[in-house]
């Protein structure tokens, strides 16, 4: 079969069609946020990776060390933000890229008035990831490869943001994805090191993974050695008396992907018999699928700084649904499922603390 057969155009479903358009609009004043989207999401690719190679070590394909880059280029205007994380198939970045797979998502774009302070809010709750891409570039091209399947299933998708997407296979060596922004006609501000650099302290810096960048050169000499840009430690595990309160709301909209500060968090370390440290937040605002009761908790779970599930659904009663936050663990073993959390007396005892 030809490459050319496997290169297909597909329409965004209507709901992305229609955010894609109001983000653009009503983000545009707060738009380095992409930075942050797309660091999140490398960061959720690399804690799946971590996690799903604790069961099969093959899938790091002698790569471990997990990592997130971010480079531009001045003369082809592009910024590129890569990962060798998890990955996805075909299938994957069609169903993750082409669609918003949330209930009540139609009712959402129904609440939006056309004002834009009003709208930024909805938006911002709504958690919207990827797509914030379209603020800043006006062609986004994604490559990826699902880690553990040969180098010939890689996958390439493209989209303008208007009302369509390419996708088709390509070969990629190396597990993981890469998006790359071709910049809008007058983003040119995102084309320099030192503007980057600032971004990811500002809103990554408690990512756990390093992230990136070439060394600062001059344009005679480009340097060819990479730097880690943020402090890549757990916020969670330092002291709460070294932690400023903007890193507390920055990592509160990591794990939430709310634009919004958090109403008020708890940061707590329990020693003892157990061993855990829980840093929850409650939002400002109720996420507009509150009343849906078959949404998913909100709490991280991880087991020694490795991340092991998201919406652990064990930890916290359904009515507290809306909290958000992490829970790290001393005593729960690395492999843990959600069936052995449903009978585990530490997290029974962690649900009750």
């Amino acid at each position: 079969m030809s490459t050319h057969a496997q290169k297909e155009t597909l329409g965004f479903q209507t709901e992305v069609k229609q955010l894609l358009d109001l983000m653009i609009h009503s983000l545009y004043s707060n738009k380095e946020i992409f930075m942050r989207e797309l660091i999140s999401n490398a960061s959720d690719a690399l804690d799946k990776l971590r996690f799903e190679a604790l069961a099969d070590n093959a899938l790091y394909e002698n790569d471990s060390e997990l990592k997130i880059q971010v480079s531009f280029d001045k003369a082809a205007r592009t910024v590129t933000i890569s990962d060798n994380g998890v990955g996805m198939s075909r299938l994957e970045i069609i169903e993750h890229l082409g669609t918003i797979a949330k209930s009540g998502t139609r009712a959402f774009l129904n609440n939006l008035s056309g004002d834009q302070a009003k709208d930024t809010h909805l938006i911002g709750q709504f958690g919207v990831g990827f797509y914030s891409s379209f603020i800043v570039a006006d062609n986004v091209v994604v490559v990826t490869r699902r880690a553990g399947l040969g180098a010939e299933h890689g996958v390439r998708w493209q989209s303008k943001g208007e009302g369509d997407f390419t996708v088709e296979t390509v070969d990629k060596a190396t597990r993981g994805t890469e998006v790359v922004l071709h910049l809008r006609p007058d983003e040119d501000e995102f084309l320099d090191g030192f503007r980057l650099r600032g971004i990811i302290r500002k809103y990554s810096d408690h990512i756990t993974f390093p992230v990136m960048m070439l060394k600062q050169g001059d344009d005679k000499k480009p340097e060819t050695e990479l730097e880690r840009v943020n402090s890549a430690a757990a916020l969670w595990t330092r002291p709460r008396n070294e932690i400023k309160e903007e890193e507390y709301q920055e990592f509160y909209k990591h794990v939430s992907h709310d634009f919004d500060v958090p109403l008020a968090y708890v940061h707590s370390k329990v020693e003892g018999k157990l061993e855990y440290t829980s840093l929850l937040f409650i939002p400002k605002l109720a996420p507009f699928d509150m009343w849906n009761r078959e949404q998913r908790q909100g709490i991280k779970l991880y087991v020694r700084r490795v991340f092991i599930m998201d919406d652990a659904e064990q930890l916290l009663p359904n009515y507290l649904r809306f909290v958000r936050g992490i829970i790290d663990s001393n005593d729960l073993p690395l492999n843990v499922s959600r069936e052995i959390l449903q009978h585990n007396k530490t997290i029974d005892s962690i649900r009750a603390g």
